[in-house]
């Protein structure tokens, strides 16, 4: 299967659940990697609340996640903003694709279409 006959939706639930996995699977690793580094240091820095809270080994990272009551919405608010401009970014790769796809000529120099 081709990466122009694969259908582009299930890239969209994959941005939606990881940031990055959408890319990998339309085929644009290494834009997929900095989305998903992006995204990784987010919500390591939503758990530690620091930098160096980050880098620290002594509390689980899972716990310190997980404690809903002590997140507010402005904490959450920067990994929810890259993941939804991921999902922002497949959708317009996957539309420009499209359309590029769906044009004969379209990377063809030597049609004229004016």
């Amino acid at each position: 299967m081709t990466e122009l006959s694969r259908p582009v939706w299930p890239a969209y639930l994959l941005s939606a659940l990881v940031a990055g996995l959408g890319h990998v699977y339309i085929g644009r690793w290494k834009r997929g990697g900095i989305w998903f580094g992006c995204y990784s240091l987010a919500v390591a820095f939503l758990s530690a609340r620091s930098i160096e809270g980050a880098l620290a080994l002594d509390e689980p990272f899972v716990v310190t996640a997980l404690q809903v009551e002590a997140v507010s919405f402005t904490d959450v608010g920067v990994p929810l903003a890259i993941l939804s401009i991921c999902l922002l970014d497949v959708y317009l790769i996957g539309l420009t694709e499209r359309t590029a796809a769906g044009t004969p000529g379209a990377n063809d120099p030597r049609s004229n279409s004016s």
